[in-house]
This record gives structure tokens, C-alpha cells and sequence, in this order.
């Protein structure tokens, strides 16, 4: 009895709400060519995140207004294996040069990052592979690595190699590094997937900030952001500058609507750093060819808007003639299987609801040539009706959860206490 009124509490403290069309504040209509049938996919709109609940926990997909459709969303994906370091075999000098072997991973592989000691240096590096050790060896190119620090201009040790399967590496480094600056290597696996991306907003507006170059964003609340690519313009031709990104959430608005929203001060804002590259030169008969024009965007999870703030620290140098800045989100697809002459809206804004569990998304499988389709304009749901207050029993009175709890408590102290003096009595 007592075991049977515990579950009935459990139930109706996690009752979750069941998602109902009338309940939801917007809808947008998926457009499918006409007669289209199958698997078809149509990629998830930015604008959808900021009316949306958090991690899109409330989209549903309905069926001619009534059926709900079981759907899959996939988030682009770099897939690759784990890096992995390497340990370098047989360092030494040859010929005038620092040599040294490194047994590969199986598998393709492109960049290989060296772990170099030292600073303001310039090096070739002669790459040639084999698929077994002593064996003959194949050529597969130069590289140049640098370490420009003293003139701004930064540092690369990346070997930009063409996908290669070698399960041995012979590297000979003519240069100023001796067999003890080199200590390792990392190499990932080459990428089997390369992820796509999705514009969140751009600017080309630059704001000179002391010594800086600010570019200012604000975005609504949920949209993810996962990278910032810039744009240069072609001066100054070579930089290394250091980048800040800060994100802040925003304030809601005052009462008085010509005041400005302000950053809520209970909450910090999100930082993160990185670096700009732009080298390409020939240096002491060297070609020097190396760009970085993107960083990652620090994770936000603030609740409302937010107000992104993108630093480019120029110092003493010449600012960078930045064509745009843009936010960039990896690419989400919501795929389902359309029935011909079918009718489908994308419904959402119901924050009540928890992410839906479909068996069609575990067992989803991409097909190569599903149907592209796309949005109408997003409207407001005609026959919306705000939620009725479906919290459970317990959570609109947790006082008498806690009552009923003590009452069992209670009970069960009485059942002991009696036991007990039932035991007492029968031995003696």
C-alpha cells in the first residue's frame, strides 16, 4: 500500500505534457516539390532557435494539421578518429640536415602538427613515405614551418600534407633546428566528413575601439553560434593579430522604451580567444603560405538575448581592413519521410514540452538524393491557446508533498514501535 502511494506520488511529480497543436505559438509550412514522396530533408532556419526552446526541445512536425510526424535532426559533423601522438624514431643529422622516421596510424591522414622547441627560426621540411620501414620511399612534398614571433607575424609548425596512407614518415628539416628541437608529432585521421555551416548574422560594420577593431553583434535567445570567420581585405597584406570573443547576456527591456537594454549584471559574460593568421611571402628563399581566418565561438547557454562583442587587437600595427565578420552555427537538417500530396507544418513555442523520442530518429539512415525542401514564412498559430497550468499536483503544492511524505514516515515509526512492543511481550 504504502510502496503503491510512493510510485503515485513519483508519477505525478515527472508527468510531462503531451504536445497538442493549439498549444504552440508558431508554425512555418514546409514547401516539397510537387508529388514529391520518400525521405526529405529541409535545413533548420536560424530565426526558428529564438522562438523555439532551447535545443529545439518543442519541434514538432505535423501531418495536413493533425497527424504528428516522427522526425530525425542531424547536426553537421567533422568526422574524424582521435588525435594521436607520435613518438619520433632515429633522430639525427644527415647530409647537414635533422632527420628523423615516425611510424603512422593505419589509415589517411593529412596535417601532422610537430612539437618544436625554439623560437624565431624558418625550416624546410622534406617529407617522404613508405609502407614498410627501409623499404623504399616515395616523395611527397616540402613544407615550410616558421616561427616569425619577434616580427608579429606568428608561428605554424603544421605540415600541410596531401592525403596520404604511409605507414612510415622520413622527415629531413634543412634549417636552424637541431635533432633536440623536435620532440613528437600529433596527426588526427583525415576527415570523412567535413562540416557545413549556416550564417547566424554578419557585419560589415568595424568600430576602431583605442588600439582595436570591434565588431558588435546581438542575437536572439537559443540561436547557437559555433564559429566566427572574418573576412580581410587585402591590407595589411601579412598579420598575426589576437582575437577576443565575448558574449553577454542582454537585459529585458525597461519600461521605458527608449532607454537602452543594458547586460544583466547577475550574470557573467563568456569569453574566449584565439588567433588570425594571414602570411604568405617568401622569406630567406623560403615560400611561406599559412591563414587562419577562423576561431571558435565560446559556449553561451544564456536563457535571452545576447550581445556578442568581437575584439581584433591591433597594438601598434595598422588595423586589418575587415570586409565582414560573420557567426557562424553547423548546419542542422530535420529529415522525415513525406507522404506524396501530404501536408506538413513545422510547429514550435510550447517551452512546456521535452524533446520528443522517435523511433524513426534512432533508426534513421541518410539516403543519398532525399527531397530538398523548404519553409514558408513563419506565422503565428491561428488556433493557438495558451497551456492551462498542467504542472503536476505536487509541484503546484510541494507543501503537501512534503506533509504527505512526513505522514509516512510517521506511519512506518508507528508500525516499528509497535512491532516492537509486540516482540517485548511475546519474550517475556
Amino acid at each position: 500500500m504504502i510502496a503503491r502511494f510512493l510510485a503515485g506520488l513519483l508519477l505525478l511529480a515527472f508527468a510531462a505534457p503531451a504536445p497538442e497543436m493549439r498549444y504552440f505559438l508558431y508554425q512555418r509550412p514546409i514547401q516539397l516539390p510537387v508529388g514529391a514522396a520518400g525521405q526529405a530533408c529541409v535545413v533548420v532556419d536560424p530565426t526558428i532557435f529564438a522562438h523555439a526552446a532551447p535545443g529545439l526541445a518543442d519541434l514538432r512536425l505535423y501531418n495536413a494539421g493533425a497527424a504528428e510526424t516522427p522526425y530525425a535532426l542531424q547536426t553537421s559533423e567533422t568526422v574524424t578518429g582521435s588525435p594521436q601522438q607520435i613518438a619520433l624514431l632515429n633522430p639525427g643529422r644527415s647530409n647537414g640536415k635533422t632527420v628523423f622516421d615516425a611510424e603512422m596510424p593505419p589509415g589517411n591522414f593529412t596535417d601532422l602538427s610537430l612539437a618544436v622547441s625554439g623560437h624565431d627560426f624558418i625550416a624546410t621540411v622534406t617529407v617522404s613515405g613508405s609502407q614498410s620501414e627501409g623499404a623504399e620511399s616515395t616523395h611527397i612534398g616540402a613544407f615550410t614551418l616558421f616561427d616569425l614571433s619577434s616580427q608579429k607575424l606568428g608561428r605554424s609548425t603544421i605540415l600541410h600534407l596531401p592525403n596520404s596512407d604511409f605507414r612510415f614518415l622520413h622527415f629531413a628539416v634543412a634549417g636552424p633546428l637541431p635533432p633536440a628541437s623536435f620532440t613528437g608529432l600529433t596527426v588526427s585521421q583525415r576527415p570523412v566528413i567535413s562540416p557545413e555551416y549556416v550564417t547566424v548574422a554578419q557585419s560589415t560594420r568595424v568600430t576602431p575601439d583605442d588600439r582595436n577593431s570591434v565588431v558588435s553583434f546581438t542575437l536572439p535567445p537559443h540561436v547557437p553560434v559555433d564559429r566566427v570567420v572574418f573576412v580581410p581585405g587585402a591590407q595589411p597584406p601579412a598579420f598575426s593579430r589576437d582575437v577576443e570573443v565575448q558574449v553577454a547576456p542582454i537585459a529585458p527591456p525597461p519600461a521605458n522604451a527608449a532607454v537602452e537594454p543594458d547586460v544583466t549584471p547577475s550574470l557573467q559574460p563568456v569569453t574566449s580567444y584565439g588567433n588570425l593568421l594571414r602570411l604568405h611571402r617568401v622569406q630567406n628563399g623560403l615560400r611561406i603560405d599559412e591563414e587562419r581566418l577562423t576561431i571558435d565561438s565560446p559556449y553561451a547557454g544564456f536563457e535571452g538575448p545576447t550581445q556578442w562583442t568581437v575584439t581584433v587587437e591591433n597594438g601598434d600595427d595598422a588595423p586589418i581592413q575587415l570586409a565582414s565578420v560573420r557567426l557562424e552555427m553547423r548546419k542542422r537538417t530535420l529529415c522525415f519521410d513525406a507522404a506524396a500530396g501530404a501536408v506538413y507544418t513545422l510547429d514550435y513555442g510550447d517551452p512546456a514540452l521535452a524533446p520528443p523520442r522517435y523511433d524513426y530518429a534512432s533508426l534513421f539512415v541518410p539516403r543519398l538524393g532525399a527531397v530538398e525542401a523548404s519553409y514558408g514564412a513563419e506565422q503565428a498559430n491561428p488556433a493557438y491557446q495558451p497551456r492551462p497550468d498542467e504542472r503536476p499536483f505536487t509541484e503546484k503544492h510541494p507543501a503537501l508533498l512534503w506533509i504527505a511524505l512526513g505522514l509516512v514516515v510517521a506511519l512506518l515509526g508507528l508500525v516499528a514501535l509497535r512491532s516492537v512492543k509486540l516482540t517485548t511481550k511475546a519474550s517475556s
